[in-house]
């Protein structure tokens, strides 16, 4: 797959499954605009080491003046933005009628209010020159919930509905929108649960072969890269019918 001359904004992309997607579309030719509060310098270098032109804008997802400025930007560097990958997000654990609503409110902002409006800035784009591919960063709680983190469930059933209007409004178009859905990953988000967990057992290996074994039957982690390679497929002539799909990735945790 080559992606040069395409230009890639990968949201909350400094670390985790955003830089492993942000690196993937690199290799393959693809330009990088990063964006995330983690260390930007470091990813930029990871990224820019495949060769493309690779920025980095450190927008809050949670802000849509901030998204409108990082669109912006996007289109005033790169030129156009050719494939969006609507990845920023955050989690916190809680029964409902413990969750903070200023948690909530974060919540649904980052995880599904900012993947509409940088989809609904890019699409115009995208419509003139009648291609492009639109990727959401769902869940496997976005098909599937669990208890205790309610509004991530609901902002990740969120964004898998999200992509298939958007799959609907662009059907007769080279545009495509799709939503990968992973299960776990060890990321800094699930490394954080598992560190919470770990506080009290003290044993930080164990309460990894337990996180895996309550949802994830493979006993394995899916990998940034893995669903870097999952993107980068979606981005691809043979995916041009792929449409409004929630494509799992989970080590067989929805089959169950």
């Amino acid at each position: 797959m080559n992606l040069k001359g395409k230009t890639a904004l990968v949201t909350g992309s400094t670390s985790g499954i955003g830089l492993g997607i942000a690196l993937v579309l690199a290799e393959a030719g693809a330009d990088l605009l990063l964006n995330g509060f983690g260390d930007a310098q470091a990813a930029i270098d990871a990224v820019a080491a495949s060769g493309g032109k690779v920025l980095h804008h450190p927008a809050d997802m949670s802000d849509p003046q901030q998204i409108e400025a990082m669109i912006a930007y996007a289109e005033r560097e790169f030129g156009a933005i050719d494939i969006l990958v609507n990845n920023a997000g955050i989690q916190h654990v809680s029964p409902v009628e413990d969750f903070a609503p200023e948690r909530w409110d974060a919540i649904i902002a980052i995880n599904l209010s900012s993947a509409f409006h940088t989809t609904r800035l890019a699409l115009p784009g995208m419509r003139q020159r009648n291609w492009g591919r639109i990727i959401n960063i769902a869940s496997a709680h976005g098909l599937a919930a669990s208890a205790g983190k309610s509004a991530y469930v609901a902002a990740k059933h969120g964004l898998v509905g999200l992509s298939k209007s958007v799959a609907l409004e662009t059907a007769t178009t080279g545009i495509t929108c799709n939503a990968i859905c992973p299960g776990w990953v060890l990321t800094p988000l699930v490394q954080a649960q598992i560190d919470a967990r770990a506080a009290e057992s003290g044993n930080s290996e164990e309460e990894k072969r337990k996180l895996l074994a309550e949802k994830q039957p493979s006993l394995e982690f899916v990998t940034p890269r893995q669903l870097g390679e999952l993107a980068l497929f979606l981005c691809s002539d043979a995916a041009a019918q792929v449409r409004g799909a929630a494509w799992n990735m989970d080590g067989g945790w929805l089959a169950q």
